[in-house]
């Protein structure tokens, strides 16, 4: 891990040097609680730099439990991410009982976007689950939860049609709603990313493992 000061507030973070090593020449400026992404600022929605969704810890498995303790024990994470947006990306779910990894599946494709890695994470959180088992799945994306729980069905009642244009990633939201009703017993919630929860960012680790060399 190579450190870097946060240009806002002045605190340390980390960097793998593996990400460092796919992207010569940049140089992190800003901790994770002060990136374009958290700050959704005017100036970066205008001219994103190609590794603003890099500014991230990019924790370790082994990192996340040494440094995070909130959140729910028990419980199904998920989560997904492209860097930069679109670009290569990767998934992850942990499926966590008491406290203890239960499960956990993650995987990566050459190029994609964030929705749809998070997306893709949702779906294989319940392809692992059985069909009557009670939890809750966790998700950081708030449009996840808005799309399956309240739109997908109207879109699905209207011949997958919406007004204003096309449905995004149709096939992963239809896939997901299918297993969603398949598990009629799950909740489907969604957590603030970032937040200090453990098994988010647990999830949020197995989603970037693609970026390192250790998992």
């Amino acid at each position: 891990m190579v450190s870097f000061s946060c240009q806002t507030c002045g605190a340390p973070f980390d960097i793998a040097q593996g990400v460092l090593d796919k992207f010569p020449g940049w140089t992190p400026r800003f901790c994770r609680a002060h990136s374009a992404k958290k700050l959704g600022s005017s100036a970066a929605r205008r001219k994103p730099p190609p590794t603003a969704f890099l500014r991230e810890e990019n924790l370790t498995l082994a990192q996340v439990l040494a440094k995070y303790e909130g959140g729910p024990a028990s419980g199904v994470f998920t989560d997904g991410s492209a860097f930069p947006n679109p670009g290569p990306g990767g998934w992850g779910v942990v499926w966590v009982e008491a406290g203890a990894v239960r499960e956990q599946r993650h995987g990566k494709h050459p190029k994609t976007t964030n929705n749809r890695m998070e997306l893709t994470a949702l779906i294989e959180a319940f392809r692992l689950l059985p069909d009557e088992v009670e939890v809750t799945v966790h998700t950081d994306s708030r449009l996840c939860v808005d799309t399956i729980e309240s739109w997908a069905p109207k879109w699905e009642r209207n011949g997958w049609r919406k007004r204003g244009g096309e449905i995004k990633n149709v096939a992963l939201v239809q896939e997901l709603l299918a297993q969603r009703r398949a598990h009629p017993r799950c909740t489907l919630q969604w957590v603030a990313a970032h937040a200090g929860q453990r098994w988010n960012e647990y999830a949020d680790s197995l989603a970037t493992a693609w970026l390192r060399d250790e998992l």
